[in-house]
Order: C-alpha cells, then structure tokens, then sequence
C-alpha cells in the first residue's frame, strides 16, 4: 500500500509541474492621457534597449552556464567564474587551471576581444580548452556580452 501511496504522490507532483505556465514575455504599456493633460514619466524594460539586451543576454547565458558560473564567490566549473572578466587579463581567475595557449594570449576581455572568443574560441586562440559553446549568431553574442559587462560593473 505504501508503494501505491507514494508512486500516486509522485504522479501528482509530475502532473503539476508539467501544467506550469511558462514566464509571460514583457507586456506593451498603452497610456492614454486626457487632453492637455502634462505627460507621465513611466519606467519600462521595454523602453530600455540596454535593459532589453541584457535580458535577453542572461536568457542567451543559460546555455554557458552548464560550465560558466556568473556569482561572486561562487566555484569555478569546468569554465572559470566570469563574474568581473571584462576588462579583465585571459588566464587570471584564480583557483582555475587554465590552457597555456589561454594563459599565454596576452588578451584582456573586451567587448570586442570577448565576440572574437566567442565566435570561434579555437579559431581565436588556437589550444584552447573552450572547444564547444561557440555562439555563431553576433547579436546573441552582443548580447550575451552585455550581461557580462553588467555582472562586471555590478
């Protein structure tokens, strides 16, 4: 009896977690204001395209994260911790055991340097241990980068 309890139980929690409703995408504001009425100042992400591009870079990071770790203090994975990279030297997160090629680069992470990586990390520095997480599409990795420079700066 206790078997049927139990698989019945984990039913329901497979049920209920299968029927959740995915996040809502962001919402068009429509304002309507009386005539000659002074203009309302309204903040919106929608209204913010650095605000948008980050977003959509954090979403982008999901699949980076599988190595990548993007919290201060947090572990470095099979990629090393990117909380702070721009603007930082290749090869100087501490506690991560990085390629000679990478470590020998001489390559500080810009905007540019880090959509070069990117791209084609073995291209770009060829030893690396980065093999697989290429983005090929250049404003996922515009974005994706902008998450990185707002982690950065945070």
């Amino acid at each position: 009896m206790t078997i049927v309890r139990t698989l019945a139980c984990l039913s329901v929690l497979m049920l209920a977690a299968c029927g959740a409703d995915p996040a809502p995408g962001p919402v068009e504001q429509i304002i309507v204001r009386e005539p000659g009425a002074a203009p309302v100042a309204v903040a919106a992400v929608a209204d913010d395209p650095a605000s948008a591009l980050i977003a959509e870079g954090k979403a982008a990071f999901a699949n980076c994260s599988a190595c990548h770790a993007v919290a201060k203090d947090a572990p470095n994975g099979a990629g090393p911790n990117l909380v702070g990279i721009v603007g930082k030297p290749a090869g100087q997160v501490a506690g991560f055991a990085y390629s000679d090629a990478l470590k020998a680069s001489g390559i500080t992470w810009t905007a540019a340097e880090l959509d070069g990586y990117i791209a084609d990390p073995v291209a770009k520095i060829p030893g690396t241990t980065m093999v697989a997480g290429a983005i090929a599409d250049a404003a996922k990795r515009q974005a994706v980068i902008a998450y990185l420079e707002s982690i950065t700066a945070n």
